[in-house]
């Protein structure tokens, strides 16, 4: 398989990229951005695969300037940087990697949601500032025992709401269907789950009908005493009304791991100490990125081997 020749989309893990190069040809998109096209005319027709991830997937424009790509593996497990139905008219394969991050987007979700309710980071601050030696901090606000909404009961969603019963925290979910062989309370509505809990969680894929799930109407439900923790995908939130209710106290805190405008989220958010905002790092441990990471590679040997695909996709 050394000669078959494939495409990084941007910079991913180091470790990724060096097995890549181990055992593919392997080009890599941002070393030729100044001479893009000159690069597709002399190689577009080589490459039969593309590795993308969160930033830069595989959209319908790649995939047209690629005659013989046969298949896209995506470094992650969301799939909204790819554009699907390009693939399967192409008859290309797609691949992903899940389960192997869920523990981890999990873990951090109860994180932010700790983080945020027990002002953790504020604390750190009121520490490392000396404030401490003028009085005590401020009370906050338990976490154990809050209601938890989940918006997708998929293996993500799941796992949270597997570590939230842990803090004996009342389960209720919404999604596009009701799951069976669970005893979580299931709401049709986003509205009316977000309206039952005092914790709202966004773990459910990025679509045409999940993309600003949680807008106004959804952030009003939740209340002056609600909290927001999206582990998802940023999209999925309105962001200025997020931003808004923030501001005017119509909101109580949140917990943001992505956002809409990566690597820029919106600044006003800085100044908020009801807020904790970490850089779109829920899977990245070094012991996922490198499952992750092989998981990629087994799928591109298994499909240039003739072999099943570990985690199909199409």
């Amino acid at each position: 398989m050394n000669n078959t020749c494939v495409l990084v989309t941007c910079p991913m893990f180091t470790y990724l990229e060096q097995e890549l190069e181990t055992r593919f040809n392997l080009f890599k998109l941002w070393d030729h951005s100044s001479s893009k096209a000159e690069f597709f005319n002399n190689y577009s027709s080589s490459i039969k695969a593309v590795v993308g991830n969160t930033k830069v997937g595989a959209d319908a424009k790649l995939i047209d300037s690629l005659p013989n790509l046969e298949i896209v593996a995506s470094y992650s497990v969301g799939l909204d940087k790819i554009d699907l139905d390009k693939c399967k008219q192409r008859g290309i394969k797609v691949t992903n990697t899940p389960d192997v991050l869920t523990d981890d987007v999990a873990d951090l979700a109860i994180g932010l949601a700790l983080a945020v309710l027990r002002k953790v980071c504020v604390c750190d601050q009121f520490v490392r500032s000396g404030n401490w030696i003028n009085g005590d901090f401020g009370l906050a606000t338990k976490f154990s025992g809050k209601s938890v909404g989940i918006v997708g009961l998929g293996r993500i969603g799941s796992a949270i709401a597997k570590r939230a019963e842990a803090f004996q925290c009342p389960i209720s979910y919404h999604s596009r269907s009701k799951k069976p062989n669970t005893n979580y309370k299931y709401y049709l509505n986003i509205v009316d789950l977000a309206a039952n809990c005092e914790i709202l969680v966004v773990a459910c894929a990025l679509t045409e009908e999940t993309h600003h799930i949680v807008n106004r109407k959804v952030i009003d439900a939740l209340g002056p005493k609600g909290f927001l923790i999206n582990i998802a995908r940023g999209a999925h939130v309105d962001e200025p009304e997020l931003v808004s209710a923030l501001l005017e106290g119509r909101l109580g805190g949140a917990g943001l791991d992505v956002f809409e405008n990566e690597p820029e989220p919106p600044e006003q958010l800085f100044a908020l100490d009801n807020v904790v905002l970490v850089p779109h790092v829920g899977s990245d441990t070094g012991e996922t990125s490198k499952a992750m990471a092989d998981l990629v590679i087994s799928n591109l040997e298994a499909h240039f081997k003739g072999k099943p695909l570990l985690t199909p996709v199409i």
